[in-house]
């Protein structure tokens, strides 16, 4: 039993009264079989007339008919046992629960809940709790009713604050949501707006907040390396390029040189959208840590964007006589050995790698800057070992987003991190044009490919997958791959995906960007990091298939030149609503932050952050587009931690239990 709640996330008493309904079933009245709702979930009550197995092609199947009177409706149990048999024997008076559908033989229910007639109807809506395979409704609501019993409910937050926001008291909220009356909407019971849902994930809010906050103090009272310095080698780097910063990245330059120079750790999130410059961004901090006497680690999550970032930082610090070196799980020994020792000596000015660069093994000389491309692809603990290899004294982090996130999310998960927003491209950058073409076209879109490939222009080809896969029947990158070879003699095709070895890869993408490869088919690995300037055509195979900003991600891979470029998304027919949604809002704009909104708001900031980050709290119940809700919950724990610390304790030890022990106020 234990096992099971566990994996429900309830490891105490008081995670089972935090358990609350994911929705409720009205079993207090009963319904007329001639006046039941199609399409709605409802209580019927009549007695067995006819019941038998039968047989549905080779499936045994258990089916009864209920008359009350009033009409008859057929109920179907396509799993049952022995003993439900003989309990819906002809002349049984009982009770059914379920979805009125229309079936061949008239009104009926599939697998409906059964019960006795003879016992009262129930006072209270019934809870339906999130539950796991071989925990029942009734034993878990049986456990979280003993909680109830036992556990202090008693509000963990000052009345004042209560009443000044209209907060309703937490027992009454909590009794309320387990066991709630009749008369209550239900329409605002499973839309959580009801009075009592609006104070627990008010308080979800808070406990989050409160954490993400003590973080925060926490940080600024620990050491870290004053990186100050005159910018020589910023202005060699700013003389070398052919383009000059934007309005915009010369102000989060500014904050995060000042932050730098000071001597609390800084931890910063700079993000932007597409294309905005970041890289030279976090190049230009490198510089100031170097300058400075400190060594630099940039650290990405797959090797095609580290190898990307190496290439990069290696010609710019190279003609400056800085020497940066790679480290990747899949390098030889000998080269990883010699990196290490470079590292490790103080040789090596700046590192560039994947989480090969946190591995027990690596020591820096004096790390002064740590920086960490798709931070939300890394956990907190990977984090965390990253910053611990300094030397004494913590390292800065200045972590960068390729998906711009929206301003309640970061309000919610990034609350303990100062932000910096590049909020402008840089000039030159040519609009790319978005088409949707079904997979019916899919001949003219090779034509366009070719006619673009032989006058010079190169091209992406993006499948989903690698391996077939029969459930979603979606073709993979290797069988495109073959194919499209054999429809482009004249022209050389490459493919890169993930599974490939580091070294394989890193060719295709080199042959690819010198121009050698004129098309190149590709999974999602191609997501972040590559330039290709001269790339101005990208397909995306069942771009239905795909979260909003991925498909933005991947059309940032073309009008990166002069010329004109356009992303041609296929989909395949018939569309469901949400894709059809989706493609609505990637076809109609071009803004990353309207688009990741939008994605926010489609898929739910657990799957749009790509993880769940481990030591964040994901929010239950509480939705990050609720701003009023999460701004008073954000000043409502700046006035605890100033006002009442013990409050924001007992509080954050009631929604966190064992996680809270790393939270002391």
């Amino acid at each position: 039993m234990e096992e099971k709640l566990s994996r429900l996330g309830i490891l105490s008493l008081e995670d089972r009264v935090l358990h609350l309904p994911a929705r409720y079933e009205d079993e207090t009245r009963l319904y007329p079989i001639a006046d039941a709702p199609m399409g709605e979930s409802v209580l019927v009550e009549g007695q067995i007339v006819d019941s038998g197995v039968k047989l549905q092609g080779k499936r045994r199947v258990l089916q009864c008919r209920l008359d009350d009177g009033s009409g008859t409706l057929f109920a179907r149990f396509l799993h049952f046992y022995p003993g439900q048999v003989k309990a819906l024997a002809p002349g049984k008076r009982v009770r059914f629960f379920g979805e009125v559908r229309g079936g061949f033989l008239g009104p009926e229910m599939v697998h409906p809940r059964v019960t006795s007639a003879q016992y009262p109807l129930s006072e209270t809506l019934t809870p339906v709790y999130p539950t796991v395979a071989g925990l029942s409704q009734k034993k878990l609501k049986a456990l979280i009713g003993e909680a109830l019993e036992s556990v202090s409910l008693e509000d963990t937050l000052p009345g004042s604050l209560l009443d000044s926001l209209g907060l309703a008291g937490f027992a009454e909220s909590v009794r309320f949501l387990h066991d709630p009356t009749p008369e209550a909407s239900r329409r605002d019971l499973d839309e959580r707006t009801h009075p009592a849902w609006k104070r627990i994930k008010f308080d979800e809010l808070l406990a989050q907040q409160l954490s993400l906050r003590i973080h925060y103090r926490r940080r600024r009272s620990r050491n870290a390396p004053p990186l100050s310095c005159e910018g020589k080698l910023r202005a060699k780097l700013l003389e070398s390029l052919p383009f000059g910063l934007t309005r915009a990245q010369e102000k989060v330059l500014s904050e995060i040189s000042r932050y730098l120079a000071g001597s609390s750790p800084m931890q910063r999130l700079l993000q932007g959208d597409v294309g905005s410059g970041k890289t030279i961004v976090a190049a230009i901090s490198a510089l100031q840590a170097i300058e400075s006497g400190f060594q630099v680690a940039v650290m990405a999550p797959t090797e095609i964007l580290a190898e990307q970032h190496f290439e990069k930082f290696s010609k710019w610090f190279g003609e400056m006589g800085l020497e940066t070196v790679w480290l990747a799980s899949a390098m030889k020994k000998r080269e990883k050995e010699e990196a290490l020792l470079k590292i490790a000596s103080g040789q090596a000015h700046l590192a560039v790698g994947t989480h090969a660069l946190f591995q027990e093994q690596v020591s820096f000389r004096n790390l002064g800057l740590a920086i960490i491309d798709e931070q939300h692809r890394f956990g907190v603990h990977q984090r965390l070992a990253l910053r611990m290899k300094g030397q004494g004294l913590e390292p800065h982090q200045l972590m960068m987003s390729a998906t711009p996130i929206p301003r309640t999310l970061a309000m919610s998960y990034y609350a303990d991190l100062d932000v910096s927003v590049i909020d402008e491209l840089p000039p030159g950058r040519t609009p790319v044009a978005t088409r949707l073409v079904s997979t019916d076209r899919r001949e003219e879109i090779v034509h366009r490919v070719r006619d673009a490939c032989m006058k010079g222009s190169q091209a992406y080809w993006v499948c989903p997958l690698i391996e077939e896969s029969e459930s979603l029947q979606l073709q993979t990158a290797i069988d495109t791959y073959e194919r499209l070879v054999g429809e482009f003699p004249e022209i050389r095709v490459g493919l890169v995906h993930g599974r490939m070895p580091a070294a394989e890869k890193a060719a295709v993408m080199r042959d690819f960007a010198d121009g050698k490869i004129m098309l190149l088919v590709a999974t999602t690995v191609i997501e972040v990091g590559v330039d290709v300037p001269n790339a101005t055509v990208m397909v995306i195979e069942h771009a239905e298939r795909m979260g909003l900003s991925q498909l933005h991600q991947l059309r940032g891979r073309v009008g990166r030149g002069s010329a004109g470029s356009v992303c041609l998304l296929m989909y395949q027919t018939p569309l469901g609503e949400t894709a059809r949604r989706r493609l609505k809002v990637i076809y109609e704009s071009t803004d990353g932050f309207e688009i990741s909104r939008r994605d926010l708001e489609l898929r739910g900031p657990g799957e749009f952050l790509g993880v769940k980050q481990s030591g964040v709290p994901m929010l239950r119940y509480a939705d990050v587009e609720e701003e009023g809700l999460l701004d008073e919950a954000r000043q409502a724990a700046d006035r605890l931690l100033l006002e009442d610390p013990d409050a924001a304790r007992r509080h954050l030890r009631r929604w966190m239990g064992e996680k809270s022990e790393y939270l002391r106020v």
